[in-house]
């Protein structure tokens, strides 16, 4: 289906599922069609009524990020709604709602059910549900105050012996954590953190200064323990309902 036909499908949509009444505006005696005229929309939006209704029509393509904020607000969309008028258009979105603060304690029983090492990052990487499992494994980062993932890579010394390839992992932790920096800009505790850690750690430092970006992935894990080593797959998990978490599952390699 055209991108416009989309568009124009599910504005119409959610323009006859809306009531004049709940919107305080005038209740017309006589209504053709349901819900609201694309006049009403149009005025709901801040916008003329003949770029709306070309708009539904599919008859103009030149949409900006600023007309579909005004939609949205004025079809008084979901986030859900709103994260997908944004994406059938192929704009990207301004000012994208924040997700919801979370302490993540309703992923506490999660983690305690999986019987390998498995913990819960937040937005900051800090850690904040982990299971049995995982205290083992990280007991030097698990047992400090405040967990928090970067700090201990780069702050703490016996994490580069404690992971079997620290350089590569140090320069890939910072890559992964700049691709969240758009989303974070402006956020206060990030900037303090990454300015805590470029003043302590020249690894850091010149990691962040790189401006490499990758996106948060599993793959194989290995760290000393003992006299051995042990060895891991990574698989990262995105929470639905808070995408600013993310649970991490270390799964034992066959044989090794």
């Amino acid at each position: 289906m055209p991108q416009s036909r989309l568009l124009g499908d599910f504005l119409r949509a959610r323009r006859e599922s809306l009531r004049p009444l709940e919107l305080g505006l005038p209740q017309r005696s006589r209504r053709r069609t349901p819900g609201l005229r694309r006049e009403e929309v149009a005025q709901l939006c801040g916008i003329s009524p003949t770029w709306y209704t070309w708009i539904e029509q599919g008859r103009t393509a030149a949409i900006s990020p600023a007309t579909l904020v005004a939609l949205s607000q004025g079809l008084q969309l979901t986030q859900a709604e709103r994260a997908y008028l944004f994406e059938i258009v192929g704009r990207v979105d301004p000012a994208p709602p924040a997700p919801a603060a979370t302490d993540g304690e309703e992923l506490a029983g999660l983690v305690q059910v999986i019987r390998t090492p498995a913990y819960v990052l937040d937005r900051y990487w800090n850690a904040l549900a982990w299971n049995r499992a995982a205290a083992q494994l990280f007991r030097d980062w698990l047992s400090m105050p405040a967990p928090n993932l970067l700090r201990y890579v780069f702050l703490q010394p016996r994490a580069k012996t404690f992971l079997l390839d620290w350089e590569e992992r140090a320069r890939r932790l910072v890559a992964e954590f700049r691709a969240d920096m758009p989303r974070l800009r402006d956020d206060p505790q990030r900037s303090a953190l990454v300015e805590q850690l470029s003043h302590s750690s020249r690894e850091f430092a010149a990691g962040w200064r790189s401006q490499r970006v990758l996106a948060r992935d599993g793959g194989r894990r290995s760290f000393r323990a003992g006299r051995g080593v042990l060895h891991f797959e990574q698989h990262i998990l995105r929470v639905v309902r808070r995408p600013d978490l993310r649970i991490t599952v270390l799964v034992p390699v066959p044989g090794r």
